[in-house]
């Protein structure tokens, strides 16, 4: 069975936050590195109105949420996270807050779900730029942009090297995570330029 079998079979063909039956797809969590790589354990099935708020906080509609008073509650860990990071992004609407207060995640899929910074006020979020000041997200693809030796071995990284599915590091804005080849390496935020999304 494919991925979307599978999510299909779980969700009953609805979206697993809103229970929407329109223009469904899968919806990968990020960073997918800690999300198992995707996979059943790291997506969920959602409607078009679901997934394009999750990726962008400022067409967060606060009223479409409440059906997460029901989704919530959900046996499934990415609906659980996702459950959790959209009811942080709102939780000064009021009730989201409620609504966090009666959840339960266990430490792996809380420290998950604070990747994102969902939870964190806007003073208190590290922003991850690229040479060119573009904001980053984890799950994103770069390029690099010179060639940078990687500490403690004698690979060298060319530059136009594409790294996919970065990572971020919560504690410095300049950091980033990605693997060149089999190996995963730290890389500055000054020596990578954001690849556009594909449509």
């Amino acid at each position: 069975m494919s991925l979307l079998q599978d999510l299909e079979g779980r969700s009953g063909s609805q979206c697993e936050l809103c229970a929407s039956k329109d223009n469904l797809a899968i919806y990968e969590l990020k960073p997918t590195s800690s999300a198992s790589g995707g996979g059943v354990d790291g997506s969920l099935l959602a409607c078009e109105t679901c997934r394009a708020q999750i990726d962008n906080s400022e067409a967060t509609e606060a009223n479409h949420w409440r059906c997460l008073n029901d989704s919530m509650w959900s046996e499934q860990r990415a609906v659980k996270v996702v459950a959790w990071r959209m009811l942080s992004r709102l939780r000064n609407e009021g009730w989201p807050q409620d609504l966090l207060d009666m959840m339960y995640l266990d430490d792996d899929d809380l420290r998950f779900a604070k990747e994102s910074g969902d939870h964190l006020d806007d003073s208190e979020k590290i922003i991850h730029r690229d040479a060119n000041g573009a904001i980053l997200q984890a799950g994103d693809s770069v390029v690099l942009i010179k060639d940078l030796k990687v500490k403690g071995s004698s690979l060298v990284a060319k530059q136009g090297t594409a790294v996919r599915r970065i990572s971020l590091d919560r504690e410095n804005a300049k950091y980033i995570e990605g693997k060149v080849g089999p190996t995963q390496i730290v890389l500055i935020t000054d020596f990578v330029k954001k690849m556009p999304d594909k449509e």
